[in-house]
């Protein structure tokens, strides 16, 4: 099966683009940069809290670079469910960064900030294939028979 999302393109200020999609995280509305540079899937520590009950999350041991970053310390958390389209994640443990640095850049060119980046681990693992023209991530997804 495949799943269609639609894609918003975001002109960054006449410096290129960004393309960012809506999913939810346990149930709630969240707008993520797709981001196919992007290592793992991530998710700002702040806006997180908007989707989790829990306010507690665990130390990652590893240190995180990229986003316009060196480095950058970091924290993991267990999220119960994602939805990307048609297609369910159930309990992704992801890394929480501080994307304060992207959300300033976005205000300051009058977008909204995000709630996270969408990484090659889920865009990989699904098959993701960017039509541009059509505004389209489309995702393949085995449908669970009930």
């Amino acid at each position: 099966m495949i799943t269609r999302i639609p894609l918003q393109i975001l002109d960054i200020g006449g410096e290129g683009y960004h393309l960012m999609i809506k999913m939810l995280i346990n149930g709630k509305v969240a707008q993520v940069i797709v981001d196919t540079g992007a290592s793992k899937t991530v998710f700002d520590k702040t806006a997180i809290e908007k989707f989790v009950k829990h306010k507690k999350f665990d130390k990652h041991e590893h240190l995180s670079s990229g986003l316009g970053t060196n480095t950058m310390t970091s924290q993991t958390t267990n999220l119960k469910k994602i939805k990307i389209g048609d297609v369910v994640i159930e309990n992704y443990t992801t890394v929480l960064l501080d994307l304060s640095h992207v959300n300033n850049s976005y205000t300051q060119i009058g977008l909204n900030p995000v709630h996270g980046v969408l990484g090659s681990d889920i865009l990989l693992k699904y098959g993701a294939i960017i039509d541009y023209e059509k505004k389209i991530l489309k995702l393949k997804y085995k449908k669970i028979k009930k």
